[in-house]
């Protein structure tokens, strides 16, 4: 008779800090795995305490609770399958990124992370101790499985080690978030590491959003020479059950279900949803507000709150001055109307003559300037967290990624917020993300189908509205060249001279250049939003605020 081995892969979604919730999941994932007589259930990296926990994992009092719940969990599992499941693991002065398998009640194999990535959003070499390469382990008659965790698959090293002392089928548990691209270049690493060693690789990633980190599943098995025997979904929760039998090669996968994956620009958008989705409900909130402008950016984003929370949980308000087109009025009320969000007008007209009042004794006969520009913003902050504060409800900011790179928007003012779904997308591709939107419909979107983002909205000349006649390019390179330098400067660490080489003209590259190291205070105390590249502001990008130099190529 051949033998066979049932692997449970359990795609799931943890939270930070939620140490008794992961455990209910893992819980519930291993009862699933029971039911379809697996012999084993795979949970993600550091899935007990939830990924990332930057330096909460260094309180003693929380590795100690999450050891406790790993026990307890073997002790509740100790009857069926099988349970490997990623945490901390304190030994002695140490610390490790561990994979645990639990069996009749206890552990039984201790994976320790050997390569510990220190990169982008990455730097577990100060919280974590870099370990020995481990050996196999094995489940009754089974395979012996190597669990190289995360980051140890993506060089040869571990898993050459694990093959060369008897593994058969290699178990990857990871923690790796999103960024646009990201997934040929896991499916790359995880083909070579199959070709390199001749067994069946099984890719294991959490889904679900982390602060700034939105981690998109999409986990898949690999027979030898690297054919694909299952995919699972990206950014859906998910339970598969997939069967190995031994053949005269060795243990192959039985071909699954092979899900079809999103480009890149419904997987941008989706990203967006699932982080405000997650970051509202880890951190407790229910419903959100934003200033509704009648602008592109403010539209997006009230969009993407409607498809995260539906229209009911999503407030919008305009908050229009004198500089406030009719064309803006009535764009912002087809917005909200098209979405069936709550729509509210306050005007800020008497509070900015209020304002002007109390400083005239100071500003005198001064000339207006960027001042006057600048109250405008910031009344409409004040007036829109003090509804935040009434009404509990979280206020979304709309800034995009090119004018947070070049501080076009106001500190304290229309920066204020507690969460920047559009942070991480340049401007053009905001006009581009709209337009499919308009064309696109899921079944995980709560908003409806159809055009919510008015056509007028998309193809009116971007304005902040602060002055007469205003436009962005006023001040700014249009977008499409602004964006052009950025994407070399801030996501390429290209070079002036490089700019110019590819076309931009120096006086202009030097501008940019200019605007984004004076902003980065800006930056420094900016609402999170979700990552969606690898060069997203924050942890990917690291830069001093006091900062004199200037690359004078």
């Amino acid at each position: 008779m051949t033998k066979t081995f049932r692997l449970t892969m359990a795609q799931l979604n943890p939270t930070v800090g939620d140490i008794t919730g992961n455990a209910a999941q893992a819980r519930d994932a291993w009862q699933q795995a029971r039911d379809a007589g697996a012999d084993m259930v795979a949970l993600p990296e550091m899935f007990i305490t939830g990924y990332q926990t930057q330096d909460l994992v260094r309180k003693p009092g929380f590795v100690a609770d999450a050891m406790r719940q790993l026990h307890a969990l073997a002790v509740a599992c100790a009857d069926g399958p099988a349970m490997a499941i990623g945490g901390p693991l304190p030994e002695e002065d140490r610390l490790y990124n561990a994979y645990f398998v639990l069996k009749g009640g206890k552990v039984t194999a201790t994976m320790r992370k050997h390569f510990l990535p220190n990169f982008n959003v990455f730097d577990e070499v100060r919280l974590f101790k870099s370990a020995d390469i481990a050996g196999p382990y094995v489940i009754g008659d089974g395979p012996r499985i190597g669990s190289p965790i995360c980051e140890d698959a993506w060089y040869p090293d571990v898993c050459e080690a694990m093959v060369e002392t008897g593994a058969e089928i290699l178990v990857v548990p990871n923690g790796s978030p999103y960024f646009r691209g990201k997934f040929p270049i896991r499916m790359n690493n995880m083909v070579a590491r199959v070709v390199e060693n001749d067994v069946p690789l099984v890719y294991l990633n959490m889904v679900g959003g982390q602060d700034d980190q939105v981690f998109d599943g999409g986990s898949f098995v690999l027979n030898r020479g690297g054919r694909l025997a299952l995919q699972l979904p990206v950014f859906d929760t998910a339970i598969a059950h997939v069967d190995f039998r031994q053949t005269d090669q060795g243990w192959e996968a039985v071909p699954g279900d092979k899900a079809t994956l999103p480009d890149d620009i419904a997987q941008d958008y989706r990203v967006m949803v699932e982080g405000l989705r997650d970051y509202m409900r880890k951190t407790g909130f229910r419903k959100v507000l934003l200033g509704l402008s009648g602008g592109i950016d403010s539209a997006i984003v009230a969009a993407i709150a409607v498809d995260a929370l539906g229209a009911g949980n999503v407030r919008c308000v305009m908050l229009p001055s004198e500089y406030t087109s009719q064309g803006s009025l009535d764009d912002a009320a087809a917005a909200a109307n098209a979405l069936g969000c709550t729509y509210d007008s306050i005007s800020i007209a008497g509070p900015r003559a209020a304002v002007t009042e109390a400083l005239a004794p100071l500003f005198g006969d001064l000339p207006a300037d960027l001042t006057e520009e600048n109250i405008q913003s910031r009344l409409r902050g004040l007036l829109l967290m003090a509804q935040s504060n009434k009404f509990g409800e979280m206020l979304l900011t709309t800034g995009n990624k090119s004018e947070v790179a070049v501080g076009y928007a106001t500190i304290y003012g229309d920066m204020a917020g507690g969460y920047n779904p559009i942070k991480d997308m340049y401007k053009t591709r905001v006009f581009a993300t709209a337009r499919w939107r308009n064309e696109n419909h899921r079944a995980w979107m709560q908003g409806p189908a159809g055009e919510v983002i008015p056509a007028a909205i998309i193809d009116k000349p971007p304005s902040a509205e602060l002055r007469p006649d205003q436009r962005d390019d006023d001040s700014l390179p249009p977008y499409d060249v602004l964006d052009g330098i950025l994407e070399m400067l801030v996501d390429r660490d290209a070079s002036v001279a490089d700019c110019v080489t590819a076309g931009y003209d120096h006086a202009t590259v030097k501008r940019v250049e200019h605007l984004i190291y004076i902003s980065e205070y800006k930056r420094f105390q900016s609402a999170p939003g979700p990552r969606l590249s690898h060069r997203a502001f924050w942890l990917d990008r690291r830069y001093p605020i006091v900062n004199r130099w200037r690359d004078n190529g």
